[in-house]
């Protein structure tokens, strides 16, 4: 589409987020937009039809008051130590607004992380200083400083790393920390449930960090979209700032009961990421089996290449047998697959489909 005259400026320079493929087709194998292949709790449903019969026509808790009671018990926090969002994309948006805008200071970012960080700094203007990944595509956090001289506005990582599926240590987290006392590190933990080292812990002890977490992974709400941070109350008190002067009823009332709900089920939550993460070492193995190389990965995804077959290849002739999984074109994983753990008949049709095809 053309750009129109009506356009402000900046808008002329976006650069959106391309999601993952969402087909309405029957019968794929969907592995390219890391869902969960297991239904939410049985309790979320619960929740959200009570929370209906109580009626939609008033407005929600415009500070989701319950959910983060219900969060912060789960974490041994306090309830002014969580912030809640639409979604942890909402919630990092808000937090690239609130903690990076420093006067043309640059955001320290890796170079092979989940895009719509790149995306927030063309949205908010805030220049970036984009860090290689190591050998292995893992993160050098002895790298995430700023050139000689120059102040930085903050750090941005996913641990897990997206679209490796690396993780880093507690003590790789407290690091950078310490690197950087008087600016925010931003740890986005998306997939952390599925054998990470949790960073929650470090909130107490460190005023300069922020950690973001969904509930679209590990407790398979990606349809309901709900995010939340955690960080010291001053750092919470900024997020609310920005989110009252964008939506001051980000969560509706079903999104804010389903939420509560999954959290209050903690035995559902480890039975089914304990699932995947199980599928996922087989996975790993039998992908290995066919010959690919594959990452180790504490996500709900593996990141995977074929030494003998290019890719992209892959991909197409994968998605002509009803089989999606994930291909990125940037330069250095361009020969790499992402593919998301699905069920354990999910995975064997995966496998079937890449038999027939490398034959």
């Amino acid at each position: 589409m053309s750009p129109s005259p009506f356009w402000s400026p900046r808008v002329h320079g976006l650069v959106p987020y391309v999601p993952g493929e969402q087909p309405r087709l029957a019968n794929l194998v969907k592995l390219n937009t890391n869902e969960n292949p297991y239904p939410p709790s049985p309790r979320v449903a619960a929740a959200i039809q009570a929370a209906v019969q109580q009626g939609l026509q008033l407005y929600p808790d415009p500070d989701s008051t319950l959910l983060r009671q219900a969060v912060a018990a789960h974490h041994g926090l306090a309830a002014d130590q969580v912030f809640v969002g639409n979604g942890s994309d909402e919630v990092l948006a808000h937090a690239f607004f609130a903690f990076f805008q420093q006067r043309g200071a640059p955001l320290l970012l890796p170079d092979v992380t989940y895009s719509f960080y790149q995306v927030y700094c063309g949205l908010y203007g805030i220049p970036m200083e984009v860090v290689p990944l190591a050998d292995g595509l893992r993160v050098d956090v002895e790298a995430l400083v700023a050139p000689a001289g120059v102040e930085v506005a903050g750090v941005v990582i996913a641990n897990p790393n997206a679209p490796t599926g690396i993780g880093l240590p507690l003590a790789s987290i407290e690091r950078l920390l310490q690197m950087h006392p008087g600016r925010v590190v931003l740890v986005d933990e998306a997939y952390v449930d599925f054998g990470g080292e949790n960073a929650v812990g470090l909130v107490a002890q460190y005023p300069n960090l922020l950690v973001v977490h969904t509930l679209s992974k590990s407790r398979a709400l990606a349809g309901l979209r709900v995010g939340v941070a955690f960080g010291q109350s001053p750092l919470i008190d900024a997020l609310e700032r920005v989110k009252n002067s964008f939506n001051s009823y980000p969560l509706d009332r079903l999104a804010q009961a389903g939420a509560t709900a999954a959290y209050e089920d903690r035995a559902y939550f480890d039975e089914k990421r304990a699932a995947v993460m199980h599928s996922r070492e087989g996975l790993s193995l039998q992908l290995e089996d066919l010959g690919f190389e594959v990452l180790p990965s504490q996500a709900n995804f593996v990141f995977a290449r074929h030494p003998s077959h290019d890719a992209a290849g892959l991909a197409a002739r994968l998605r002509e047998r009803g089989v999606l999984v994930r291909h990125f074109r940037q330069p250095r994983i361009a020969q790499y697959l992402r593919i998301s753990i699905g069920t354990p008949q999910q995975c064997d049709a995966l496998l079937q489909a890449l038999s027939e095809i490398l034959r």
